[in-house]
């Protein structure tokens, strides 16, 4: 029988941890561990789907357009020349919506 000289050896003690007993109760003290969590404070956090954001401010710094950058004229985002794909009827599209 070969024997794999590379895996840790185990000591007594790590034999004695392994038993069937203390493995039980590694199982049973995982499962008393758990927090307990508020459904209301959970269902407070949820957005819903056409809520009134009316009164929420949003604050984003716009950049122009640069020189190196041109506009799809099919997904209208700003990409790098990098992405440009070509040129059709004086239109620029990019290499995704080529």
């Amino acid at each position: 029988m070969a024997t794999d000289y590379d895996t840790p050896r185990k000591t007594e003690d790590d034999v004695n941890e392994d038993s069937i007993e203390e493995l039980k109760a590694r199982r049973v003290d995982k499962s008393a561990g758990a927090v307990d969590v508020d459904e209301f404070d959970q269902a407070e956090s949820l957005e819903l789907p056409g809520a009134d954001l009316s009164n929420e401010e949003l604050s984003v710094r716009v950049l122009p357009r640069q020189a190196d950058e041109f506009t799809c004229s099919r997904c209208f985002l700003v990409h790098h020349r990098s992405q440009l794909a070509g040129e059709k009827d004086g239109q620029t599209i990019c290499v995704d919506c080529a």
